[in-house]
């Protein structure tokens, strides 16, 4: 009888250090993995792609972003874009567009806002 209490004590303290050690390991495992929920871009990356996708859509080089903000439905950017080269490079016709994001950097839309020659200054300031 008493080989068989031991027997059985073995066990039991067997099994209950597994227990512990097994739940140990979930519950590593479980704070090492990364959260499952879709990183947001970066801003950086958010133009880039903003450029791209732009100049992909219109067959035109985006030059610069002349604006560039969040908004509640995702980003919101002004892009001048090259619309005709000329020479000299001062007289070439550029635009700016607004182009529209959702929050993850997909393009959902933009439009010509104004075309301008590359030499000219804004009027705004001599009103």
């Amino acid at each position: 009888m008493s080989n068989t209490n031991s027997t059985s004590d073995s066990q039991d303290a067997q099994q209950s250090s597994r227990k512990p050690h097994t739940s140990r390991k979930t519950l590593k495992s479980q704070t090492s993995q990364p959260s499952q929920e879709p990183r947001r871009p970066r801003p950086m990356e958010v133009l880039r792609e903003a450029r791209a996708q732009l100049a992909e859509l219109t067959g035109m080089t985006a030059e610069s972003v002349s604006s560039f903000e969040q908004t509640d439905e995702g980003w919101a950017l002004e892009v001048e874009v090259l619309e005709l080269e000329r020479v000299p490079d001062t007289m070439s016709l550029m635009a700016s567009y607004q182009v529209e994001l959702d929050a993850d950097g997909q393009l959902t839309g933009y439009r010509r806002v104004r075309r301008y020659e590359r030499g000219r200054a804004d009027a705004r300031g001599s009103r």
